[in-house]
């Protein structure tokens, strides 16, 4: 049933239990209506015969003498009656529209010793009776007791309570149909705002991924809707548009590197060759191969990202020897390019930190690599790697004498940012990236004696 209902259109449903509520609410106060009528019309039949009663008695009191005359002493307005009845339940007195018999059992009146009022069958009357027994003291006797009974027909009560159940069956249908299309109506207005948000979501398109909703001026949930739906679609938008720096940069990366290994291959089987030439053919196919490893690394370090950020898997790690390996690893491609790597300064004191070991290797390799590819002129020169700690960060430092960075790359994002994958390249927005998710950033400069300087900085505490 719940499945059934959760299905049909929210409008509908906004109905239906506004439906069912008004339902509940007017069946609930026809109730009442009902009860109340009905015992307010007891408690002016109450008032009527608690007056007829005291007339009565005040007339009892003034006789002067005993017997009672019959019929003196009752007061018998119209569609009313009365009766005094003695201890055993003999007539002593009545009006002439019940004096067919008691309108109490004997047994009733002898235990009558107050006010009591009865709803029963009085012989003479058609409809139910509501009476009034009051004990009283008959005139002219020491100790003659008796019961005074007044009484009045319970028809017309029943008559207007019988018109005022058809007045609520007949009326609340039109009232509930009445109040639920109103309830529609309302839903439909309420919802209006709602299926306008829909139709512009719906509008906006891959070609203009920056379009936004518009957000309603009332700072109510919709507003709040809104914006959240626009904070969505940025979202999507950053994540459209890394999508597309992804691609961009994966085909710029792997083209150069994919040619030169073909025509590095092309020209060792274009003609017959030596051992050397072919040896050099393959030394270059090698390092280009090798090149198109650390691009596949760093575009997989891309794909792992969430939201900006790497996973990371801290340890305590030792800084000196992660970076004379790492100076080890590029020493044999740094000769042949007529270079000199070296770590400053000679014997680093020894330096733990909490970092990711893989990532932070990741880091070196890719800014030798960088230093490496970079060359001026006369070459790269000295390459220099050295690390401190300052206030708890640990900089990392790679400089050397070539190129030095375009003024794109030094007017792009300011320090401790993400360096422009397009401007910088694929390995520094890696690096920039790995600094950015221990918490830190990188800094490019270029050297006033020339080469470039890039300071890589991560907050960290001691193992």
């Amino acid at each position: 049933m719940l499945t059934a209902f959760s299905r049909l259109p929210v409008r509908l449903r906004l109905t239906l239990a506004f439906c069912l509520g008004m339902a509940a609410l007017m069946t609930a106060l026809g109730a009442f209506l009902y009860t109340r009528m009905g015992t307010e019309l007891t408690r002016a039949i109450d008032l009527d015969l608690r007056a007829r009663a005291a007339a009565s008695v005040s007339s009892l009191t003034q006789r002067e003498r005993a017997p009672l005359d019959a019929g003196r002493g009752l007061i018998d307005p119209d569609e009313s009656f009365g009766q005094i009845l003695s201890p055993s339940g003999d007539v002593v007195e009545t009006t002439p529209a019940v004096a067919a018999a008691p309108m109490l059992p004997p047994g009733t009146t002898r235990i009558v010793d107050k006010p009591v009022f009865l709803d029963r069958r009085v012989v003479g009357v058609d409809d139910p009776a509501r009476l009034l027994a009051v004990p009283v003291r008959l005139p002219g006797a020491v100790s003659q007791h008796a019961v005074l009974v007044v009484g009045a027909p319970l028809g017309d009560r029943a008559e207007a309570l019988h018109r005022l159940l058809v007045l609520l069956l007949a009326g609340g249908p039109l009232a509930l149909f009445a109040s639920s299309y109103a309830g529609w109506l309302l839903a439909g207005a309420a919802l209006r705002p709602v299926e306008r948000i829909r139709r512009e979501a719906a509008a906006i398109s891959e070609t203009e991924p920056e379009r936004r909703l518009t957000v309603p001026p009332a700072r109510d949930e919709l507003a709040r809707l809104t914006d959240t739906l626009n904070a969505m679609l940025a979202r999507l938008q950053e994540a459209l548009e890394r999508e597309h720096r992804f691609v961009d940069m994966a085909g710029h990366e792997l083209r150069t590197p994919l040619a030169l290994l073909r025509a590095q291959l092309e020209l060792a089987t274009a003609r017959p060759r030596d051992r050397a030439e072919l040896e050099a053919a393959v030394r270059s196919a090698t390092a280009e191969t090798d090149r198109l490893v650390g691009l596949a690394e760093d575009l997989l370090v891309l794909a792992r990202t969430r939201g900006g950020r790497l996973p990371l898997r801290r340890e305590p790690v030792s800084l000196e020897p992660l970076l004379t390996h790492a100076a080890d690893a590029f020493r044999t491609r740094a000769v042949a390019q007529g270079a000199t790597i070296a770590v400053e300064p000679p014997g680093l004191p020894e330096a733990t930190a909490d970092l990711d070991p893989v990532r932070l290797r990741q880091v070196l390799h890719n800014l030798l690599d960088n230093a490496l590819r970079h060359s001026g002129p006369s070459g790269p020169g000295r390459i220099t790697l050295g690390a401190d700690r300052v206030d708890g960060v640990m900089h990392l430092r790679v400089h050397d004498q070539g190129q030095g960075f375009p003024r794109a790359v030094l007017a792009g994002p300011p320090p401790d940012r993400l360096p422009d994958a397009q401007a910088a390249g694929l390995g520094l927005f890696v690096v920039g990236m790995i600094a950015e998710s221990h918490g830190g950033g990188v800094t490019l400069a270029n050297r006033p004696a020339g080469g470039a300087l890039v300071t890589v900085s991560l907050p960290t505490s001691h193992a």
